[in-house]
């Protein structure tokens, strides 16, 4: 308990000391948002990894989905590295730096307004965001506080209050810069301590072939004479991992959080490198997560919830329950680790989101376009601090309405996460992406979308989740693009000089 407790407190007291050190560069909108657009390849693609993958990937997803698809369950983790990582970089992240430094867009919501040239876009996106980060950032408090609770023995609730505390602390005093140098030091964390439980579990299973070996004996659910079926290639459901590769890896590019880390990043040579970075943070640490819940059923089988369900949350912590007490403290600084880096980039978004799209929403003016009150014009120096300390309570805020919902949660952390990127990447990736390299999006297909994501998700939701929303959230990502394509062609075109004007940053 000692080398817990010790190792926790100097990790906690490293990510303040961050806080208070980026301080400095915190004090205007660019600063406290962006990092003053001037943050590293190895710092963006920390950053980029470690929002990406929290509590709801090593203890909700890895669990449920290790228990329900087997060691096929790793191909998820691999998903996440190609499509979620590489393929993001690759696609996004050059074009994504360009566009939004050539209209001075700060949030994802404040590029539909001026891409479009709508401000209602501007305003309803940032509407979505908010609402729909809130269930996806109470669902990695749950999964945080489920381990710690674990191994520390303290109640849930006070391990909750704890956590979204210090996260608070540290973005509010250094946003993202502060955010992004934590983000470094925990992925460090997360890379070394998803190699060194992986091969404490395996240890006691007696080794890696003798675990496989084990899983290979395991009967399929649904047909108790068929052995092998949790240690085959694609597992006993191939198109439900698909489901769920598609759910996890592409909806990082329809979210405000991820797509963000593109806004601040150096130059096109510093994408570059980050891009092979991502990769490989997404590679071992996502593909370590799943290949390790992959061997769930060897460690029995989880509690019933008083709905009849079974508790998929407690499978990975029943799987680190008997590991020494070093172990279990390096496990809890990598979930710590990989969910204080995610709930700084969700409350930050979303503060930043709230702020400068629906409180401020300052007149803009399209690139080559000179206006009173535009983009072009200064901004006082009072205005840009009073920006920041709205956004630094609308951290509080967000924080305070996420936790009490992470002290009652509605359901499983996994069903958490598939409504929130299902919502928001079912609105955004479509007409993002495509708004990146297409002119011929319109207005009118952008709240096609919106009503398309959204829409699927919360029917759904309300009538029960007759489709699982892993499901529902790949189905409102994938969906979005002929929505946007055919609504597009029938819709009224934007002015062509305003969109020359804009994708003059490719020129």
């Amino acid at each position: 308990m000692f080398i817990k407790i010790f190792l926790t407190i100097v990790f906690l007291a490293v990510m303040i000391a961050v806080g208070v050190y980026s301080r400095k560069q915190a004090g205007s909108v660019d600063g406290f948002v962006l990092g003053g657009r001037s943050v590293g390849p190895w710092l963006t693609a920390f950053a980029y990894g470690t929002s990406y993958f929290s509590a709801v990937v090593f203890v909700g997803y890895a669990g449920q989905f290790g228990w329900k698809y087997g060691l096929s369950s790793t191909w998820i983790g691999i998903g996440n590295a190609l499509i979620g990582s590489l393929l993001a970089w690759l696609v996004l992240g050059r074009r994504t730096k360009l566009m939004t430094q050539h209209i001075e867009s700060r949030t994802m919501p404040d590029f539909f307004g001026t891409r479009y040239n709508s401000q209602s876009l501007r305003v309803v996106a940032s509407v979505i965001a908010f609402v729909f980060l809130i269930p996806y950032t109470a669902g990695v408090y749950k999964g945080i506080s489920t381990l710690f609770e674990m191994g520390f023995g303290i109640p849930y609730e006070y391990c909750v209050i704890l956590m979204a505390m210090l996260t608070a602390v540290y973005v509010i005093l250094g946003g993202y810069k502060a955010t992004a140098m934590n983000d470094f030091v925990q992925g460090m964390i997360m890379l070394f301590g998803i190699v060194v439980v992986i091969a404490a579990v395996l240890n006691v299973q007696g080794g890696l072939a003798a675990a496989v070996g084990k899983m290979a004996a395991l009967p399929a659910d649904d047909a108790p004479n068929t052995n092998g079926m949790f240690a085959s290639l694609f597992g006993p459901d191939p198109w439900g991992l698909l489901g769920v590769v598609i759910l996890t890896s592409l909806g990082t590019w329809g979210l405000p959080q991820m797509v963000g880390k593109f806004y601040s990043i150096t130059d096109e040579s510093a994408i570059r490198r980050g891009t092979i970075i991502s990769t490989v943070f997404a590679l071992v640490v996502a593909g370590g997560c799943y290949f390790l819940g992959g061997f769930g059923r060897l460690f029995g089988t989880p509690p019933v919830l008083p709905n009849g369900k079974m508790a998929f949350d407690s499978i990975v912590p029943s799987m680190l329950v008997t590991l020494p007490d070093a172990i279990i403290a390096l496990v809890v600084l990598l979930v710590l680790s990989a969910s204080m880096s995610t709930l700084a980039s969700l409350v930050l978004t979303s503060s930043s989101t709230m702020t400068l799209d629906l409180i401020y929403r300052d007149k803009k003016s399209l690139p080559g376009e000179v206006e009173e009150g535009s983009i072009n014009d200064e901004v006082s120096e009072h205005i840009e601090r009073r920006k920041v300390v709205v956004m630094r309570v609308l951290i509080v805020f967000f924080i305070v309405i996420s936790l009490l919902i992470a002290l009652n949660p509605p359901t499983f952390i996994a069903q958490l996460m598939g409504i929130s990127w299902g919502a928001l990447a079912g609105a955004f990736l479509a007409p993002f992406m495509l708004g990146l390299y297409w002119r011929r999006v319109t207005p009118a297909s952008v709240w096609a979308c919106f009503a398309w994501g959204v829409g699927i998700t919360v029917v759904n939701m309300m009538v029960g989740n007759p489709i699982n929303p892993i499901n529902c959230g790949a189905i409102a990502m994938v969906g979005g693009f002929p929505v946007v394509w055919m609504a597009s062609l029938v819709s009224k075109k934007m002015n062509k000089q305003l969109v020359d004007r804009i994708f003059a940053c490719y020129a």
